[in-house]
């Protein structure tokens, strides 16, 4: 399973990300250090990126997710497709839950554990999400993807004022503090989506590692 850790800048998915990815024992990857560089020349200007911008981005993240739990498969499957041509693969990733023994959550899963990887990613948008879950791939990529790697996202919500005062404690991050209202009307809440667990900023890293735990563990 593909868990992905989202929201505006400033929410601590990279933090949340990093904590899930320590009590599920899974690989953690942040979707910034993904950018190509022109990406993140454009933020560093303080320039928003546009559409065109994240699509290959978004698709760079979905193809290192994809390949990430390939490689924990390893032995049982042989070989690792090039990602251009994994559509099979996903097919089984697909039958493959991430829950706890028995179906129960678990904040350390048992050696039954099922792989899985964890990303941040901002996913600001309906369509940018729908990339991430390999529904609407560019024609570059062909049709050959169909999604098959479950995926959830986990929504980290706060208010402005808690993200503002965030943002402008940030030190050497390419994200600037004035860019927060853009993120903040270019997102589209993922709220009424299947496969979103919500936890809000202001709880604790380990009561939102308890969150989600629960939201994996009752969607089986």
């Amino acid at each position: 399973m593909l868990t992905i850790s989202q929201g505006v800048s400033g929410t601590g998915k990279s933090t949340l990300g990093a904590a899930l990815s320590k009590a599920l024992r899974l690989p953690f990857i942040d979707g910034d250090d993904l950018h190509p560089q022109s990406n993140v020349d454009k933020m560093s200007r303080g320039d928003p990126l546009t559409d065109a911008d994240r699509q290959p981005w978004l698709e760079t993240i979905r193809r290192k997710a994809v390949s990430g739990v390939l490689s924990q498969l390893g032995d049982d499957h042989g070989s690792h497709p090039e990602p251009n041509t994994m559509s099979e693969t996903e097919k089984t990733l697909d039958e493959r839950s991430m829950v706890g023994h028995n179906g129960q959550p678990s904040l350390v899963w048992d050696e039954d554990q099922k792989p899985g990887i964890i990303i941040a990613c901002s996913a600001l948008k309906g369509r940018y999400r729908s990339v991430l879950r390999g529904e609407t791939l560019s024609e570059a990529e062909g049709s050959k993807h169909s999604g098959k790697l479950p995926t959830w996202f986990v929504y980290m919500k706060g208010s402005r004022e808690v993200l503002t005062n965030r943002m402008m404690k940030r030190q050497g991050h390419f994200m600037k503090a004035e860019m927060l209202d853009s993120q903040l009307k270019t997102l589209e809440s993922p709220e009424d989506e299947e496969g979103v667990v919500t936890v809000l900023i202001e709880w604790s890293t380990e009561d939102q590692v308890r969150e989600v735990v629960r939201g994996l563990g009752s969607s089986t």
